[in-house]
């Protein structure tokens, strides 16, 4: 079974939990450990990457490593076209919808296509949509932010995402933001379309966490509250088991 397919299944059942780690916010020693902490506290998949400077030989290293100590699957979660690695389990073969810029919509894509095609890794389509506050990755990624409460637009892009075939769907406050997707907004969004649908950003106790949940959200994805904690095991065992509750 692929990793889509088990998060097919596994989202059918139950919520869903993922860790992001950004190999660039800290060693690969400290990756590695949060990663193992993660995985001790429940977490269902890694993804890995989010920065736009990072390269395929930091990849492979930080993956490497990560695996060495835990057996959960790895999900590749690309800022560009180099953040790719045969070690990983899958990629999120991702277009940021709603950038004004080419560059994220399709060309980093393009650029990284001959080379995934060499690896044995599974390619998973997924449709990236940043909302406001936006952080990093609004600036970065030159992304006409959606308004934490426009679900219209949102409904309108996640089902343009889900017509051209992609097979998830991401709503991203910004790693690091002040505050998360609206539930309100999940709760419009999620019944109207046919795909998983992952919310992050901003997701930092259990009870934001169990709102967004409840909210209709199939995943729940976090990245900062690990990379920041002097105890991973003990601030992400609570988000998840308010997740699976």
């Amino acid at each position: 079974m692929n990793v889509l397919e088990e998060i097919m299944i596994k989202s059918g059942k139950e919520k869903i939990h993922m860790t992001l780690i950004d190999p660039a916010s800290q060693s690969l020693k400290k990756s590695s450990s949060i990663a193992a902490d993660a995985e001790k506290a429940g977490t269902d998949y890694f993804m890995i990457g989010g920065s736009t400077g990072i390269t395929q030989s930091v990849m492979d290293e930080c993956i490497i490593e990560i695996k060495k100590r835990t057996d959960t699957k790895v999900i590749i979660f690309p800022g560009s076209s180099s953040m790719i690695s045969k070690y990983a389990d899958a990629i999120y073969f991702m277009s940021l919808l709603n950038s004004t810029d080419p560059e994220f919509i399709v060309r980093h894509q393009m650029k990284a296509s001959q080379f995934l095609r060499k690896f044995n890794l599974e390619i998973i389509p997924m449709g990236y949509l940043v909302f406001e506050p936006g952080m990093t990755v609004g600036k970065v990624g030159k992304v006409d932010l959606i308004g934490r409460e426009d679900s219209d637009q949102a409904l309108s892009y996640a089902l343009a995402a889900q017509f051209f075939g992609m097979k998830l769907i991401y709503f991203e406050a910004g790693s690091g933001a002040s505050s998360y997707v609206s539930p309100a907004l999940v709760s419009a969004v999620r019944p109207n379309i046919d795909i998983p649908l992952l919310v992050g950003g901003g997701i930092r106790n259990a009870e934001s966490a169990r709102e967004i949940a409840s909210s209709g959200a199939d995943i729940i994805v976090t990245g900062t509250i690990a990379e920041k904690s002097d105890d991973v095991y003990g601030t992400l065992k609570p988000i998840i088991e308010a997740i699976k509750s």
